[in-house]
């Protein structure tokens, strides 16, 4: 591995096949394509899953509803953890059920009631929205906790590269208002600074996975002429919080060899050094979303493990356990 090739040989073997299909060098220009191919239906997601899956919808802050699907065990009956999910796509592609499979495997495992909305994206609707529309989903989903049958004080938030950004903007602004709690959030690289100057921000352009010039890209999308200057809340931007303090125990991970690697350190040391629960992995030779595109990789599978690991520990808090069907 050299700062020339510097990907896992597992995971480089994949990129000669990804060209045309993940963003690199993206302009807006080409977003209708990557729209067209990380768009996932409910079809493809449920695939021949046993589970439940139902939609609703839910009012936003401007009035508008959106659509929400709730995943649930076929017998599920008992209230326990909730997990609410929030897709990728740098906050300008994807759909709900984008990167979702992982709540079947939960509903079923640890009989969760998982939550995906289908929050509105940028450049249409710019920040705050995004965001603004995520929290508004999740409080829905603990106003229904008796219907939905969770406890809202078991609730996990999830979310990868642009959903993690808004996992975590969201719940800053949970912190803030106050109107509710979640036991902790778990961040996938996530995509949580728009002033692009880290290190690893600009060194990866042109090639991998979700490159600098892509990151610019959304980022403009998402906040217009705001991008990168003074004039940015840190609910669309977490990495600009100016405090850490009150956050939920944490699990952040991101690969070695991204452009989202540099500010996914930086917001777990900020994290620690305020007192708070953060637990970071940085994952050697790792281009981003490297777990769900070659999840058969040994460092893929290393990675989807500390992930369970972390989740059972935290769903677990309260001392009972949490079985999946016999």
């Amino acid at each position: 591995m050299t700062k020339n090739n510097p990907y896992d040989p597992q995971l480089a073997a994949i990129l000669p096949w990804l060209v045309g299909n993940v963003p690199v060098k993206m302009t807006l220009e080409q977003l209708p394509h990557f729209r067209a191919i990380s768009s996932v239906t409910r079809e493809e997601f449920l695939q021949d899953s046993v589970v439940s899956c139902v939609e609703h919808t839910a009012p936003t802050a401007d009035g508008t509803n959106i659509e929400v699907s709730v995943v649930t065990r076929h017998d599920h009956h008992t209230p326990g953890p909730g997990i609410f999910f929030l897709h990728g796509g740098g906050m300008v592609m994807g759909s709900r059920f984008s990167g979702a499979r992982p709540l079947i495997e939960w509903a079923l495992k640890y009989d969760a009631v998982c939550v995906t909305p289908e929050y509105r994206l940028a450049p249409e609707h710019p920040a705050p929205t995004p965001v603004e529309d995520c929290y508004a989903a999740l409080k829905w989903m603990m106003a229904h906790a008796k219907e939905l049958k969770f406890d809202p004080a078991r609730v996990v938030i999830f979310g990868g590269s642009g959903g993690g950004g808004l996992a975590a903007g969201t719940t800053l602004i949970v912190r803030d208002r106050k109107e509710f709690t979640l036991i902790g959030q778990l961040l996938q690289c996530p995509m949580i600074d728009d002033r692009n100057s880290t290190p690893s921000a600009l060194e990866f352009d042109g090639f991998g996975v979700w490159d600098t010039t892509s990151n610019k890209t959304a980022w403009r999308a998402v906040l217009g002429d705001r991008c990168g200057s003074a004039n940015v809340c840190h609910y669309s931007a977490p990495a600009r919080t100016p405090s850490f303090d009150g956050l939920p125990p944490t699990f952040i991970d991101v690969g070695a060899a991204e452009v989202f690697r540099d500010e996914a350190i930086a917001y777990a040391r900020g994290i620690m050094a305020s007192g708070g629960d953060c637990e970071l992995h940085v994952w050697g030779g790792a281009f981003h979303g490297f777990y769900d595109i070659v999840p058969e990789a040994a460092v893929s599978r290393a990675c989807l493990a500390a992930r369970e690991t972390w989740l059972e520990r935290i769903l677990k808090l309260d001392g009972s356990m949490i079985e999946g069907p016999g």
